[in-house]
């Protein structure tokens, strides 16, 4: 007896794309556990550094922003204001500055049948996100705990900046990845551009608090649209965020595609040793 059509197609879409995908999803888990053990270590404590290292630095900051007596408004604590910006700050120069050879330091997986260049990509990247955040709720529930933060806003709004400065961040290494393979040169200018843009970063204020001269311009920055989104999400009606979701969207779709084409020129700069 001849299949019905609708089972037909149940049967292609699960031998098609529900197999494949399943086998891709657990291919990037692999690839994260992989990345975990390499940079960490095996032992507890070495995966403990996955969450520690971006903490370190935001109560680092904490710290001397406070014994230095700065203020960044007067409806928002230098904690609070600290704490939201460098740890979007942590996942964006993690994910850019590792991208660097990434295809050429993980060559060798590639003889894998299953693996591929964008697996290794998304989950170094989703590790250094799992981490960030991480970091970020261990070190806000302490400070809340002790009343120097106030409860969030919005969390969905932050856990979508989360997402979306990933994303951003990864559509910018699928570019720095694919140049650096296809011209050394492009190594050297990486680390430089990354601190001569962080003024247009959002990490250090709000747009609201600038000259309204100086708004526009920075306001061309993605970066600082997905920063004004998480602090309204952290802060609410404290302060008065200034954001497009579409225009964040378009910077990272835009990216990422220029990025994919450059992952494919750059499969073909990978040598195998």
């Amino acid at each position: 007896m001849a299949e019905m059509p609708g089972t037909l197609s149940l049967g292609y879409m699960k031998s098609q794309i529900i197999a494949p995908l399943r086998i891709q999803l657990r291919v990037i888990g692999a690839m994260m556990l992989r990345e975990a053990m390499t940079h960490y270590g095996r032992e507890s404590l070495g995966f403990f550094w996955l969450v520690a290292e971006p903490m370190i630095l935001t109560v680092g900051v904490m710290i001397m922003w406070t014994i230095t007596g700065q203020t960044h408004g007067k409806s928002v604590g230098v904690i609070p204001f600290a704490l939201s910006g460098y740890s979007l700050l942590t996942i964006h120069r993690h994910v850019t500055g590792h991208s660097v050879h990434m295809y050429r330091r993980n060559a060798s997986l590639l003889f894998h049948r299953h693996i591929h260049l964008l697996d290794i990509f998304i989950a170094r990247h989703m590790l250094t996100m799992v981490g960030t955040v991480l970091a970020f709720f261990l070190t806000y529930l302490p400070f809340y705990l002790l009343d120097y933060v106030d409860p969030f806003y919005d969390p969905l709004l932050m856990v979508i900046g989360f997402i979306l400065m990933t994303w951003y961040a990864s559509g910018i290494g699928l570019i720095i990845a694919g140049l650096t393979e296809m011209s050394e040169p492009v190594e050297r200018f990486v680390q430089p551009v990354m601190y001569i843009t962080l003024p247009f970063t959002g990490a250090f204020y709000m747009v609201e608090w600038l000259p309204e001269k100086a708004q526009p311009y920075v306001l061309w920055s993605p970066q600082v649209h997905i920063n004004e989104m998480f602090r309204d999400g952290m802060f609410g009606h404290l302060v008065e965020a200034q954001w497009n979701i579409w225009y964040i969207l378009a910077w990272c779709v835009a990216f990422t595609a220029i990025g994919l084409g450059l992952l494919k020129r750059a499969r073909l700069a990978v040598r195998f040793e």
